[in-house]
């Protein structure tokens, strides 16, 4: 809900500050007083071209901010997500400014935007009917989706099953036609790809083969020096000599048996002749490990070390050609296999794709069918309640008109085309919406639609520019009366001329013209319920202090409180 507009050096405003409030909200005031300027305020903040004229005569520029509260719109929050912007507590903060020297700015809850995101967010937030606005219905994807609300859960439901079988369909006809039209490029990427594989597959590498190949080269290069050593160690820690005193083993059984013969007269010297009986064990099994060593070394010695080196080589050229590691080569082997299946382009891979696609073309017809159904029957109940607004808007010969055609194709929307059209009296053909009509029928017109498609609508603020143009007395009431059957959806706000109108506002602003020497200046003030009184009675005679405008102003209010309720 708009809540509040501050405009500070716009056309004929020096500054004003407007409030409004849920329901019905009317603005009125002297022609010139400055109530396009109010339109012109919202505009910017909907993200509309800013013209530099419209600064206010001797000001550097123009200032508007824009106050909502929009609490739980998704829609809102997710375009907010995205330019890093928020809403703190649901409420959603804009401003624009416009300078002499043409240059605009934009910001969004205190952070510096595009203009086009104020647009964006427009579309969420307001719904403006003007005499020079564009329509909100005018194209055909516009009207499809206003249909489709309309008619509710049924056809949201179906939407949702046929979109999902649209895709599917989608998906597979694509792959269908992919393999069909490029035999040529993917046979030759598919051999390509075999060569590779079959090359990998030959030398059929194992998973962490490089390294240990690496180390049995180096062993095999420093073999009889490994060897050597190894036999040294072994032999010093344990000799195959008959004088096993000169081994390390053997010198220190020799210590370990000193410290035991006197381990019963001291502690100390006993643990010490424990931990000389465990080195004794770790020598033993260091003498046992060293003795496996060396005859390991004696069986890799049987290994050719040329052998090692060839398939080294093998596997770098592999890795090379597919990476920087083994694991590369494994990956790309792995992305090869799946590959090659997505090429198969056999005979029979073709036939069983086109037997899905038939399938799912099927299942997509069926229930895009369902949807016309439905899309037909809310087409006949929109246009009937539509056109029963419209006779009680001073357009009785008027009537809508809801078509729904068969598309070429399909689309995620089905195969319908939805086309809104108005019979403007009897016997005429039916036009598009905002051909054949002047401003203020098009404004009753989209008041009708507005009003019968309210009850699904996600917007919540309508505004309306002299949607009573053309009209009076009776008619004038029903276009206020409707236009308050309306605020009890949304929060509607009208800018009018007719008292008739005015009367059936919950909250009335009025746009005060001063003039000075050198500038005209507005303010827009709200009014009270004595002051509203005057104002309509200004509306009905231009006399606001007579005494026969302002019992007739009481009337309309009363009558307007009555018809309302």
């Amino acid at each position: 809900m708009l809540e509040e507009i501050y405009i500070r050096d716009l056309g004929v405003i020096e500054e004003a500050r407007l409030s409004f409030k849920s329901g019905l909200t009317v603005l009125t005031g002297e022609t010139g007083a400055g109530k396009t300027m109010v339109l012109t305020a919202l505009g910017l903040l909907l993200g509309q071209r800013g013209d530099s004229s419209a600064v206010r005569r001797g000001q550097d520029q123009a200032y508007v901010e824009g106050r909502w509260f929009v609490p739980g719109n998704a829609q809102v929050a997710a375009r907010l997500d995205e330019v890093g912007a928020s809403s703190a507590d649901g409420e959603l903060i804009l401003n624009r400014s416009i300078s002499t020297e043409g240059r605009s700015r934009a910001a969004l809850s205190g952070r510096a935007v595009p203009v086009s995101v104020l647009a964006d967010l427009g579309d969420q937030l307001v719904v403006v009917h003007g005499q020079s606005d564009q329509l909100r219905l005018k194209s055909a994807s516009a009207q499809r989706e206003a249909l489709d609300q309309f008619a509710g859960s049924p056809l949201l439901n179906a939407l949702i099953s046929y979109r999902e079988a649209y895709e599917q369909h989608r998906e597979s006809s694509t792959q269908l036609n992919e393999i069909k039209l490029s035999t040529t490029e993917r046979l030759a990427e598919a051999e390509s790809l075999k060569a590779l594989f079959e090359e990998f597959e030959k030398v059929q590498p194992q998973d962490g083969e490089d390294g240990q190949l690496a180390d049995l080269a180096n062993r095999l290069t420093h073999v009889e020096e490994l060897r050597l050593a190894a036999s040294a160690a072994h032999e010093a820690i344990s000799s195959e000599t008959f004088d096993s005193n000169l081994d390390a083993i053997g010198l220190l059984g020799v210590a370990r048996k000193q410290l035991e013969h006197v381990a019963d007269h001291d502690i100390e010297l006993a643990r010490l002749a424990r931990v000389a009986a465990e080195i004794g064990y770790q020598l033993g099994e260091l003498a046992a490990e060293l003795s496996s060593y060396v005859s390991g070394l004696e069986v890799e010695g049987e290994h050719d070390l040329e052998l090692v080196q060839s398939r080294r080589a093998v596997l770098t050229a592999l890795i090379r050609k597919h990476g920087e590691s083994l694991q590369d080569v494994f990956d790309f082997a792995n992305l090869a296999s799946n590959r090659l299946l997505q090429l198969d382009s056999s005979a029979e891979r073709i036939e069983a794709l086109e037997a899905e696609v038939a399938l799912q073309f099927a299942t997509m017809s069926k229930l895009a069918s369902e949807m016309t159904v439905i899309r037909l029957g809310a087409g006949a109940r929109l246009a009937a309640e539509v056109t029963d607004e419209l006779k009680a808007l001073a357009m009785p010969g008027a009537a809508l008109v809801v078509e729904v055609t068969e598309a070429a194709d399909f689309s995620a929307n089905g195969k319908d085309v939805i086309s809104i059209q108005l019979v403007s009296y009897p016997g005429a053909e039916p036009r598009p919406l905002g051909k054949g009509a002047s401003g203020g029928e098009l404004s009753r017109i989209m008041l009708a639609l507005e009003v019968v498609l309210a009850k699904t609508s996600s917007v919540s603020t309508f505004i309306f520019d002299e949607v009573d143009a053309g009209v009076g007395g009776a008619a004038a009431i029903e276009v206020g009366r409707r236009l308050a059957k309306l605020a009890t959806q949304a929060q509607v706000i009208v800018i009018t001329h007719l008292a008739q109108v005015a009367a059936f506002a919950n909250n009335h602003l009025n746009v005060l013209k001063t003039l000075g020497q050198e500038f005209t200046v507005s303010d827009v003030v709200a009014l009270n319920d004595q002051q509203r009184v005057g104002e309509l009675a200004r509306m009905l005679s231009g006399l606001a202090e007579s005494q026969s405008a302002q019992s007739h102003a009481i009337e309309l209010i009363n009558l307007a409180r009555a018809q309302s309720g």
